[in-house]
Parts: structure tokens; C-alpha cells; sequence
């Protein structure tokens, strides 16, 4: 490991046991070890900082996919992380996207539901049929918070988290995420890079709230758009 290139994590806000981060776009949130993440730098920050002699336990009780920028959740011990997958699973944690999609909608606001699946041996998900038996049921609520025509930002919040269920099902309804060539978008998006698994999408988790697993007060934690999401002012001004 080059421990001299590991970049430190963007800490929003440290509590106790709980970490809130800004992920940038193009880092995976887990790897193998060795490989650069958001856990390998936060690990390697602990473990700097705090002079651990071993190893250094870190909880990821959530992910954000690679291409996707935004406020994540890591905690330093097994109670909190075992405390905040349960909130997670009884649907008490609120999650917020913004996101830029190509084309507009007719709709102000609405839900989506589908029925998807993650496909077998492949990093991408697709629409199925209900009584498909891998079939899982996808739901989240939009809001339109601007529009140019033939651009769209849109605030979006999970009622459910399946693999890439925000990418597939704006895909699905021929509104692919900037970027986001995987579901058809033909828009370059973010900083450009030879290696495909480091660009960015325009999906920014922008909002995560919570209660504290130790302390039980409520965390909230927004984070800011990154630099690259600039060239849409046009859109993020006009809120």
C-alpha cells in the first residue's frame, strides 16, 4: 500500500462514534484492501490520527454507487453500525438526492414504482415484470425543482434502496442522469478520465438524516455540490 497518495476523507461531521462524508464521485465506498476508497481513507485518517497500533474497525452501514457524489454515514464501532442498518431497514433514515436528467416531465411530483432486479454476475440492474421471481419492488418520490427544456433537476427521495434503483428507473422513463452512459446518457458529465470507473454521474446524495445510534439526538447533514455540478447553475440558481 502507497500510504503517502491516500487522500484524507471530506468529514462533514464527526460525533462520538458517527462519521457523516462527502464522497466525491468516481470513489467506491468498500474495496479490497489496498484499493483506494472512501473506508481505506478513513481508515488510514483513524489510524494516523489517532495512533492505532492495529487494525481499525470502520462500519459502513449504507453505500453510494462509485459514480455518485454525496453525504454518507461511516461509524467506528459494531454497536452503531448494528443501530443505524436497523433504522435503515425499518425506513426511519432519510435519504435525498438532487440529480440532472435529460429531458422534462409532465409531472411536478409523483412516485415511481417499478419492479427490478439486479442482474446475475453483471454491475447493473433492470426493469422486470412483477411476477418476475427476482423481481423487487422499487419505490421513490420525485419533486421538479427546475427545468431548461432539455435538462431536468430533480430532488429525489428513496422509499426503497435497491442496486442502482435511482439511475434505472430515470432511465427507464427515457430521463438518463447526466453522465450515467451505463443507462443511456450521452452527456459527458463531471471531471474526464481514461479509466471509465472514475467519472462521475450528476446524482449527488444531498441530504441524510438520522438518529444518532449512541446519543439518539438527531443527525442532519447536507452536503454541498461539488465543483464540477457548476456549468448547472442555470438549474441549481433557479431554485
Amino acid at each position: 500500500m502507497i500510504e503517502k497518495n491516500i487522500l484524507p476523507p471530506d468529514i462533514l461531521l464527526e460525533d462520538g462514534a458517527v462519521f457523516v462524508m462527502n464522497k466525491p464521485g468516481g470513489l467506491l465506498t468498500q474495496a479490497p484492501p489496498a484499493i483506494d476508497s472512501l473506508e481505506l481513507r478513513t481508515k488510514y485518517f483513524l489510524k494516523v490520527r489517532d495512533e492505532k497500533p492495529g487494525k481499525v474497525y470502520l462500519g459502513v452501514p449504507h453505500r453510494l454507487d462509485r459514480p455518485v457524489s454525496g453525504v454518507i454515514t461511516v461509524v467506528k464501532n459494531v454497536r452503531a453500525a448494528q443501530r443505524i442498518s436497523a433504522q435503515i431497514r425499518e425506513h426511519r433514515v432519510t435519504k435525498t438526492y438532487w440529480t440532472v436528467v435529460a429531458g422534462s416531465l409532465s409531472e411536478s411530483s409523483g412516485r415511481w414504482r417499478d419492479f427490478m432486479r439486479k442482474i446475475p454476475d453483471e454491475a447493473r440492474s433492470e426493469i422486470v415484470q412483477p411476477d418476475h421471481p427476482d423481481a423487487k419492488e422499487a419505490l421513490l418520490d420525485f419533486q421538479v425543482l427546475a427545468n431548461t427544456g432539455d435538462r431536468t433537476l430533480l430532488e429525489i427521495q428513496l422509499v426503497t434502496g435497491r442496486t442502482h434503483q435511482i439511475r434505472l428507473q430515470c432511465s427507464q422513463r427515457g430521463l438518463p442522469i447526466l453522465g450515467d452512459a451505463m443507462y443511456g446518457s450521452e452527456a459527458v458529465f463531471g471531471p474526464q478520465s481514461t479509466d471509465l470507473r472514475k467519472r462521475w454521474i450528476a446524482l449527488h446524495a444531498r441530504r441524510l438524516a438520522f438518529e444518532h445510534p449512541i446519543s439518539h439526538q438527531p443527525v442532519d447533514q447536507t452536503a454541498p455540490l461539488p465543483e464540477c455540478w457548476d456549468p448547472l447553475k442555470q438549474l441549481t440558481e433557479a431554485i
